[in-house]
Parts: C-alpha cells; structure tokens; sequence
C-alpha cells in the first residue's frame, strides 16, 4: 500500500534491508512467530531456531531458516549487529522496495490476544 509507514522492524538500505529480529536459540522447534513489539514500542521479528547458541549455530540456523521462508539465497544476509545477543539486526540485501513490499506481506504483525 503506497505511502503506508515501514515497520520498525525492517527498513530500506540503498542496497537492501535491515531487519530486527529477536532469536530463541534451542527452542523445540525452528519458526516465525511473527512481529512482536516489546515494552519500549520497538518491533522485532521473533525467530525460534533449534540450534544452541554457540559457535554461531544459531546465527547460521536463523540464516538459514529466514532464507528458505523468504525465497532468498543465504548469501543475500549479513549479520549487522547482535552476533552473541538474542536482538540482531541483519542486513538482506536486494531491491529496497520489492523486500520492503515482499517482507511486509509475509510476515504480519502478531495480534495482542490471538490464539492460546
């Protein structure tokens, strides 16, 4: 929808996007669970991978996870920031408007009081 405000948890880079996500390393299993907006108002895109967080497991696990849900190749992201935190920025690089468009589509925000 033109003209619409970006999500605070990804925004358009001249070569692509930055995207906030927060991890759950050794979750039972690997998903999306959506946008999420902690007590500060800031949005972040919950990820839960299977893999322990050391050695870069989780980071590669995330890559991974967020490449095949997204139809990107892995070598398309970058990790910007958070390499041994749960909140990471990641860079995906690409058209800034057809990720922005793309990614806004899949992934919805979470509504408060949805679901058990």
């Amino acid at each position: 929808m033109p003209g619409a405000p970006t999500p605070s948890w990804v925004s358009g880079q001249a070569d692509g996007v930055r995207v906030a996500v927060r991890v759950t390393p050794r979750a039972a299993r690997s998903a999306v669970h959506g946008v999420e907006t902690d007590a500060d108002g800031q949005a972040w895109l919950a990820v839960r991978v299977t893999a322990p967080p050391e050695a870069g497991k989780a980071n590669a696990a995330l890559i991974r996870l967020l490449a095949k849900r997204w139809r990107l190749a892995a070598s398309d992201f970058r990790l910007i920031r958070g390499a041994s935190a749960r909140r990471k920025v990641l860079h995906v690089q690409g058209s800034p408007a057809r990720l922005l468009a793309e990614l806004e589509a899949i992934e919805q925000p979470a509504t408060a009081g949805a679901g058990p």
